[in-house]
């Protein structure tokens, strides 16, 4: 028997965050996750009058099938799953935390895998093309990695997830949109950052609980070649199995031209990717009340009160640069003096210190 708890996440995915309609094609993508689960999903789109279509996945699976790849044979992999991407109306993609270090140890393979499967398939079709929501499921390890007892963190997981009021939420990143939408230059100041761009022409889309569960950021994308300056991340982020610290990046004239971290080496391999790797697809906001601190896991760390993340790789069609790349890596820098403070000025004017919002056009973003 489902817990209520699922059964609440399930509509909360299919009714608010995705919409499903009567004869829409869903496709549930579920790696590593409870059976239960699935199957109040699957009554969830029942219910909306949608056509559930389920693939089950799991972690080793996809680590066996990226290790023995060529280019070849990720192509053929990508050629079937972008005909069925083609197809869906909406994506629903729910992944357990299994073992966040099950690619490290592969990092040539996965950087293949990102190229030839993941952007053709997602970047180029799921993102633009699909009604789209991607969430963690809780498990033990996410609760090792928040530093909680597993009970401790199944509670803190549901609280974030389907206890935040998003309506509320929608509604005061619909207001603070009409400001930042006017918004030309930015400068960002913290411990090890000095970083000067334009947002010019490049709309800002709030987020509040349809593309990510968890939710809470209000993002852009910064004009192509106008970074320059230093930026120094504080939150550590896993990226192909490898858990990244430290990351410093120096920008010209859009290009990061030097980086840094624990390991250049593997940060390098990342960036040279592709020509777009080097270049910024995102800048957002995060303002979700009830996340304070890093676990190491994206859908997490970048929705965190008082941060902002600035991300190397693709843009998103619905705030476009015009980069286009198979990475889109959010690093987070968390502002809070907790985390050693920061400060952003839009057009000159402070806008946001220490992670809190001091001018009045932002001020309803303190939720």
């Amino acid at each position: 028997m489902a817990d209520q708890r699922q059964i609440r996440l399930a509509k909360l995915l299919v009714e608010y965050s995705t919409k499903v309609q009567k004869g829409e094609k869903v496709l549930i993508n579920a790696v590593d996750v409870p059976v239960p689960m699935v199957e109040e999903l699957i009554k969830a789109v029942y219910e909306a009058g949608g056509f559930p279509i389920v693939n089950l996945w799991n972690q080793r699976i996809e680590r066996a099938i990226v290790e023995g790849a060529s280019e070849a044979s990720l192509k053929a992999w990508a050629d079937v799953d972008m005909y069925r991407m083609n197809r869906m109306d909406v994506f629903i993609g729910i992944r357990g935390v299994a073992n966040v270090r099950e690619l490290a140890t592969i990092p040539n393979q996965n950087n293949l895998a990102s190229l030839h499967y993941s952007k053709p398939v997602h970047m180029d079709i799921r993102v633009p093309k699909t009604r789209w929501v991607v969430l963690r499921y809780p498990t033990e390890v996410m609760a090792l990695q928040a530093n909680m007892g597993t009970r401790e963190f199944e509670d803190f997981f549901y609280s974030v997830c389907t206890d935040v009021d998003y309506a509320k939420m929608a509604k005061a990143m619909a207001e603070a949109k009409k400001y930042l939408d006017t918004v030309d230059k930015v400068r960002i100041v913290a411990p090890g950052t000095d970083l000067r761009f334009s947002v010019k022409n490049i709309p800002w889309v709030p987020c509040a609980g349809e593309m990510n569960i968890p939710d809470g950021e209000i993002y852009t994308a910064p004009v192509k070649d106008s970074v320059n300056g230093t930026i120094t991340y504080n939150t550590p982020s896993t990226n192909g199995g490898h858990l990244f610290r430290d990351i410093r990046f120096t920008f010209k004239d859009g290009k990061i031209i030097e980086a840094h971290a624990d390991d250049d080496r593997l940060l390098n391999e990342i960036l040279d990717r592709d020509e777009g790797a080097r270049y910024v697809g995102e800048f957002a906001l995060g303002c979700n009340p009830q996340i304070l601190h890093p676990m190491d896991n994206t859908l997490f760390d970048e929705k965190i009160s008082g941060s902002f993340h600035f991300t190397p790789g693709n843009a998103y069609e619905d705030a476009d640069n015009g980069n286009r790349s198979s990475v889109h890596w959010d690093l987070i820098q968390i502002q809070t003096p907790e985390f050693g403070g920061g400060e952003i000025y839009f057009d000159g004017v402070l806008v946001r210190k220490d992670g809190v919002f001091v001018d009045e056009r932002l001020a309803m973003l303190n939720l």
